[in-house]
């Protein structure tokens, strides 16, 4: 089906954790886009229902509750309160922002479980899970710790890998760890309800493997495919835990439903929630094919959401199941990963208060960014000029000279179109184009590119004044101006129907000095929205310069948390020296800088990428043991130090030309040394 083929969408965001507040690296990978998907929708005239709430059950609660010496309803409640005003703030237009813990959660999966138990599609399994024989209690995924099978990250959880994107049982995990109290689990027996995944194993590789092949990204196809190729295993529907949604069947005590059951399930309970709120039949959004359904999701939760869900709709069998689950990839900060146990992370609800009124700012910087297809880095130096060079002196500035010259040369009424030049039917072909390229790109959820068209027609429009000049021909032809400020007019109108899935706030303010009335996206395109004679507001400023004094307080900001960080782990122990050697020793290194071109993986190996390295004196072949640090996608383009002298040597195939430098902590993470800035390939280091 095409879209035009659906009656109605149910988009869905990812259920946030209700263990603290959101951050960028979340808004920029689910929300931010699923916004601007549902306000183009909704600016269509589409039936939409966006549907999101708190997932407030889980080991990512409990552990933030044992850590606060809390209660977890203590903990659910309080950022649940954070997060739904944040987004509220933020604008993002959620139908329902419900919760987990709503009684209509739970009896929506509690009927899911037991129409799956009556039905036989568990099987029930005595089995050996991991018990803390210390604190007396079975352990769940996330309360295990251990290597990574797959990429030997040393601190993967027991039920995903976060270095690599693995998920995991807690059995994969290479010396695994209670996270309790430090000791080594043992295995223990117990009872719990598996959903047999390889029964569904041929039907999702018909379902996903080949039948959205081409229109699934291709981070999330080929992780799914990857996933199917490997062997579907069962997986554990219930947790032997006391906190969560209890297992309605006999001799289930204190156990409960698997979070990656309940969760999901989330999106129903919430969808019913919403339409009994309404007035309205909620069976439609999840059980009529006549509806497009989409998750939108981060790279971290594909493997639920492409194949545990899906498979649980299947089972149950009266559900309609996901035409696309546009998932992105990581944004990181200031050339860092995020990190919430760092504190390293802008969180919403701290910009929102630090930069008021500067909401639709970081919804625009963070989309102009956005890790659709490779881990982005965000910084606070790029967000200024995002501002100021774009939004301030670009989209701002265009509307407030069309707007302005309107009023100053006829008394803030549209004037009426004359004779049109060459140069004006350009502009108005340009104008009709618009919506449609910025419309097909948000559809192929290609939100990046559709920003880039909305602000091409504010670079047009400047770029139609700066060559009609209408502030020199005022004297000379007055008739002349009366068109050119119509038809700038006329783009601005337009800019207030498709910006506003982007910027929101700043397309009111807009829409309202123009006095266009309802936004629709039905309607763009035209070059007659503003009709002669119609009157305008006073214009207001829509964007403001940000100084680097702002920036540099959220900079410092980052700083403290970077020395906090270090304070805190001073006492970890550092390497001793090596032997002392001498300075003629030291010369016969020869150390450049190098700027890395092409990057890739080697096969066969866990720990080599393989670079093209431009030393400024040739290009050479660098193999580097960092796979588990970066990516190859992040390397290319960065500026390294490189040992340029260095004999080459044969590994795994491939003869290496040189070594890359890195720092190495305690804790075996590892680091580029790289130039504060960007020299020339073959710079010396002395």
């Amino acid at each position: 089906m095409t879209k035009t083929d659906f009656k109605r969408h149910t988009v869905t965001a990812a259920l946030p954790y209700a263990n603290g507040p959101v951050h960028i690296g979340h808004l920029a990978g689910v929300y931010i886009p699923a916004d601007i998907y549902v306000r183009y929708l909704r600016s269509r005239g589409e039936d939409v229902a966006f549907i999101c709430g708190s997932d407030e059950h889980g080991m990512a609660i409990t552990m933030r509750a044992r850590k606060e010496g809390i209660d977890p309803q203590q903990i659910v409640d309080k950022y649940h309160g954070m997060i739904k005003k944040s987004f509220d703030q933020l604008g993002v237009s959620f139908d329902i922002y419900s919760r987990t813990s709503n009684s209509v959660h739970h009896e929506t999966a509690q009927e899911f479980f037991k129409k799956l138990y009556k039905e036989g599609k568990f099987e029930e399994r005595v089995s050996e899970q991991y018990f803390d024989e210390e604190a007396k209690q079975f352990l769940a995924d996330r309360y295990i710790t251990g290597t990574c099978p797959k990429c030997n990250h040393p601190s993967a959880y027991g039920d995903q890998c976060e270095n690599c994107g693995t998920s995991l049982n807690p059995t994969d995990l290479i010396n695994p760890k209670s996270t309790l109290t430090g000791n080594p689990p043992v295995l223990k027996e117990t009872k719990h309800w598996y959903l047999p995944l390889q029964n569904y194993e041929k039907w999702l590789n018909q379902w996903i493997v080949e039948g959205h092949k081409n229109d699934w990204k291709p981070n999330v196809w080929g992780q799914c495919k990857s996933w199917i190729d490997g062997g579907l295993q069962p997986r554990a529907m219930t947790r032997d835990l006391d906190w969560g949604i209890q297992v309605p069947v006999q001799g289930a005590d204190g156990k409960v439903l698997y979070v990656w059951f309940d969760a999901p399930i989330g999106y129903i309970s919430a969808t019913r929630e919403w339409a009994a709120e309404k007035g309205i039949d909620w069976e439609p959004y999840w059980k009529d094919k006549d509806t497009k359904l989409v998750h939108f999701i981060g790279k971290d939760n594909i493997v639920f959401h492409c194949i545990i869900f899906p498979a649980i709709l299947k089972a149950h069998g009266d559900y309609i199941l996901p035409e696309n689950v546009p998932a992105n990839e990581f944004l990181n900060l200031e050339n860092d990963k995020i990190s919430t146990s760092r504190n390293w992370a802008v969180w919403l609800h701290e910009y929102l208060q630090e930069l008021p009124g500067k909401q639709d700012v970081l919804r625009y910087a963070l989309c102009a960014n956005a890790p659709e297809t490779k881990d982005n880095d965000f910084t606070w130096k790029d967000f200024q000029a995002r501002n100021n060079s774009e939004l301030v002196a670009i989209l701002g500035n265009f509307v407030n000279r069309a707007v302005v010259l309107t009023h100053k040369y006829f008394e803030g009424k549209v004037p009426e179109r004359g004779e049109l030049f060459d140069i004006d039917r350009e502009v108005l072909h340009a104008l009709g184009q618009v919506p449609k390229k910025v419309g097909d790109s948000i559809e192929r959820y290609r939100f990046r590119e559709a920003l880039a068209e909305m602000m091409d027609l504010a670079r047009i429009g400047n770029k139609y004044l700066a060559d009609t000049e209408p502030w020199k021909l005022i004297k000379t032809d007055e008739e002349r101006v009366k068109s050119i400020l119509n038809i700038a007019l006329q783009l601005v109108a337009n800019l207030a129907i498709v910006a506003e899935p982007f910027i929101p706030f700043s397309t009111a303010k807009l829409s309202d000095f123009i006095n266009l009335g309802q936004l629709d996206w039905s309607v763009a395109g035209s070059d007659d929205l503003l009709k002669a004679g119609h009157e305008l507001k006073q214009p207001q400023l829509l964007f403001e310069k940000i100084e680097d004094k702002t920036i540099e307080e959220q900079i410092q900001k980052l700083e403290n948390t970077k020395k906090q960080n270090q304070m805190e782990n001073k006492e970890v122990e550092v390497a001793p020296l090596k032997e002392t050697i001498v300075f003629d020793d030291f010369m016969k290194l020869d150390l450049r800088v190098g700027t890395i071109l092409e990057a890739k993986r080697v096969e066969k190996s866990n720990k080599l990428l393989q670079f093209l390295v431009d030393t400024g004196v040739d290009k050479r072949t660098i193999l580097s043991g960092i796979a588990k640090h970066y990516s190859p996608e992040e390397m290319i383009g960065k500026q390294v130090t490189i040992v340029a002298n260095l004999a080459p040597r044969p590994m795994m195939g491939t003869v290496s030309e040189g070594m890359i430098l890195m720092a190495e902590d305690a804790e075996g993470n590892l680091r580029l040394i790289q130039p504060n800035e960007n020299v020339n390939p073959g710079s010396t280091v002395s």
